[in-house]
């Protein structure tokens, strides 16, 4: 399984169009999240593809993207029936 470092993906899209092509992006590497903030696992490659596929999509001066990586040792702390991140073995992109 490749090595993959935990980060947190999350936009703020101006346009509608835009916004549901950023989400589908975002999606197609995410384990979880909700609305425009996600939890995804990238490896360097995937890291690249995922910052150069969002320069391509956004307007740079009405839109915005952050990727922060995220410390996988430490503590997660979730409410109600959420589930920490987890690394699959796999995804599935259909």
């Amino acid at each position: 399984m490749a090595n993959r470092d935990l980060y947190l993906a999350a936009y703020d899209v101006s346009e509608p169009r835009r916004l549901v092509a950023a989400l589908a992006l975002v999606r197609g590497f995410a384990t979880g999240g909700q609305k425009s903030v996600h939890e995804v696992f990238l490896t360097p490659y995937e890291k690249r593809e995922l910052i150069h596929a969002m320069s391509l999509l956004l307007d740079e001066d009405h839109d915005r993207f952050l990727l922060l990586r995220l410390d996988r040792h430490a503590r997660s702390m979730t409410l109600g029936r959420a589930s920490p991140p987890g690394d699959p073995a796999y995804f599935y992109v259909s």
